[in-house]
């Protein structure tokens, strides 16, 4: 089945009844089912980056193996090695095959999924490396090399070659098949000779002995005989084993470890330095490889009973990144106010205004021939400025953390935590205030980022909202007519909003920021049939005249003492961050600095911004509260200033 079109060269991807150097055998039809198959051509079975593919082996299963046509790709990779292979500096195959199945010592099927080039020097003869199972009854994966040299193709040649190929894998072939298997010698006698010599008293010791080792072994399990499946016919279905054929012997003990081994493993366990029975099992099998290797001791091996990594298996995320998932407040109304908001060029801003509305000595007036026009009169001049403040985060991390901490990138994940918590606190600050002491050197201050919440009654409009008089207003002297609490709170709110929008002299349609508790009852609101009054934030937001709305868990148990004495509490803040100016230099950069402390080992990092905040148009927020009413204790505050 040779290919039709050209290939660059041919050879064995690998050939039957060679015996690996760990005893294996790779018997006939083991890979038939690749017959024709086309796999990837790799370097060296780096399949991890897609350079390293180089072509495609169409593969063709022969009575002495399995043969491989490559052809190489036009990539660079590709071309160097087609240049490797005609200079004669590669010239050997090997095969990466997983389902493996195995009799004994004898593979006898597997599937090939790769062929690759690799260095004839390092890998002579055929042998089975990387062997793995990842249970107990799973299927075996390898990668297999034959030490077979490959063949370049010519045109003019290439039937002649390969007839001749195939004429001397017979000839070998049938010369080993023609060599008789000799019998074991001891000093050029065989073991039978040596039995022979023996009287029937040696003969009876000799026996006791094979006995006893074959039951330490295992070797004395009944089996089932395929052969003698007819329960008509008699025999015996006791599996014979000839005690002298090595090569039939079981590579395991039916997975268990010796009572001398147990105890040795036992015994490091209790060791203080150790602790662990998993730590011990681990450091026997370090110290133990060759004698492990192959499944010699079941316990140790991919392939036994009790494998070690199957006993103490590690632990795996349940999302399945190895990144930890942060746990945060909701970010949604912090992302909309970052990306809303004005950006001003230059740390120190100010802000002028002049109100014209209410002057009636400002207005136009209407002139008589013969009187004397009157001046119009003046008008005042309101004007603030707001200067910048650094705002910060800082964090160290420890370099022995850093370098342990394999799973993800530890340094990158703090940064984002820093940015996370840097973005927060300016939102909070635009929006509240900062809580924290006048006396608090970390404060930030009122007069540089400037909180809607309580900025003066020439930006922000306070409204109060009055759910006593709503549900009056509502219910009336009527008992049958009767409205659910959630429905009167949530005519309470949308009617004192509409109303304040009549001093409104804010850009576009504002936002709403409200608690999660006041948004929950506004969208539960039912009628008196039971029927939601608002389906969906679409329909909330059309009945107050927003555009979005925003749940701020940080707005709950807020409570203001205005200038009277008087206590608020806030339900909401309705606003369009575009009226809210931060002023920064150089274009408002947040600047990332990191440093290492050598005397503590220690990673540190500064990230920090200098910024200015403040509406920068009047009337531009309006502020729902509730006023605390003491003696009937309607508002509970949690948070006082």
């Amino acid at each position: 089945m040779e290919p039709k079109q050209k290939y660059d060269f041919s050879g064995w991807a690998t050939k039957n009844d060679l015996k690996c150097s760990d005893g294996r055998v790779i018997r006939h039809n083991a890979f038939k089912e690749n017959d024709g198959k086309v796999v990837p051509l790799v370097w060296n079975h780096m399949h991890g980056e897609p350079e390293n593919v180089l072509g495609h082996a169409l593969l063709e299963n022969k009575e002495e193996g399995v043969y491989c046509y490559g052809t190489f790709n036009d990539t660079s990779s590709g071309q160097v090695a087609k240049v490797l292979i005609e200079h004669g500096d590669i010239e050997s195959l090997s095969i990466y095959a997983n389902q493996l199945k195995q009799i004994a010592a004898d593979v006898v099927h597997g599937l090939i999924r790769e062929v690759s080039l690799v260095h004839a020097g390092a890998n002579p003869g055929a042998f089975i490396d990387t062997i793995i199972a990842h249970s107990d009854d799973a299927d075996e994966e390898a990668v297999i090399y034959s030490g077979e040299g490959l063949s370049l193709y010519h045109a003019d040649t290439k039937e002649e070659d390969s007839k001749k190929s195939d004429e001397k894998e017979k000839s070998e072939k049938s010369e080993e098949k023609e060599k008789p298997e000799e019998p074991v010698k001891t000093d050029d006698k065989t073991a039978a000779d040596v039995y022979n010599t023996m009287n029937d008293e040696q003969k009876q010791v000799c026996e006791y002995f094979v006995e006893e080792a074959l039951k330490q072994n295992g070797l004395e399990e009944e089996t089932t005989n395929k052969e003698n499946d007819d329960e008509s016919k008699g025999g015996d279905k006791t599996m014979k084993h000839n005690v002298f054929d090595q090569d039939q012997q079981p590579t395991t003990n039916n997975g268990m470890l010796s009572h001398a081994a147990q105890g040795e493993i036992l015994a490091l366990a209790k060791t203080s330095a150790v602790g662990s029975l998993r730590t011990a099992m681990q450091i026997y099998a370090d110290e133990h490889t060759e004698e492990l290797k192959h499944g010699e001791i079941s316990g140790f091996t991919q392939t036994g009973n009790g494998n070690v990594t199957n006993l103490f298996p590690e632990y795996v995320e349940a999302n399945g990144s190895k990144i930890p998932e942060l746990i945060t407040n909701d970010m949604g109304w912090v992302d909309a106010i970052m990306a809303k908001t004005q950006k001003i060029p230059h740390g120190r801003v100010r802000t002028s205004h002049v109100d014209i509305r209410n002057i009636d000595a400002l207005s136009a007036k209407g002139y008589k021939k013969g009187n004397q026009k009157k001046i119009t009169g003046n008008y005042e001049l309101v004007r603030r400025t707001t200067d910048p403040q650094t705002v910060y985060v800082t964090s160290e991390l420890h370099r022995d953390d850093v370098v342990d901490i394999e799973d993800f990138d530890y340094v990158g994940f703090q940064y984002n935590i820093d940015q996370i918590s840097l973005k927060e606190t300016l939102a909070v600050a635009t929006m509240l205030g900062d809580e924290r002491l006048d006396s608090d050197p970390e404060k930030i201050f009122p007069d540089h980022i400037r909180p809607i919440w309580k900025d003066d009654e020439l930006y922000t409009i306070h409204k109060d909202v009055d759910f006593a008089s709503m549900a009056k207003e509502l219910q009336g002297t009527s008992a049958e007519a009767n409205f659910g609490e959630s429905f009167i709170y949530a005519e309470a709110m949308v009617t004192a909003l509409r109303k304040a929008r009549k001093d409104f002299r804010g850009t576009g349609k504002p936002d709403l920021y409200i608690t999660t508790d006041m948004h929950n009852i506004m969208i539960l609101a039912r009628d008196r049939n039971g029927r939601r009054i608002y389906e969906t934030d679409t329909e909330l937001a059309a009945a107050l005249g927003v555009a979005n709305i925003y749940e701020v868990t940080q707005f709950e148990g807020k409570v203001r003492t205005d200038s009277t004495g008087v206590k608020h509490t806030l339900h909401a803040i309705c606003v369009n961050m575009a009226d809210y100016g931060y002023g920064a230099s150089k274009g408002g950069d947040v600047t990332h600095f990191t440093d290492f402390d050598i005397k503590f080992n220690q990673l540190q990092s500064l990230l920090e911004t200098r910024k200015s905040g403040q509406l920068t148009r009047i009337k531009s927020a309006i502020v729902i509260e509730e006023v605390v009413k003491a003696a009937t204790g309607t508002t509970t505050p949690t948070t006082e200033e």
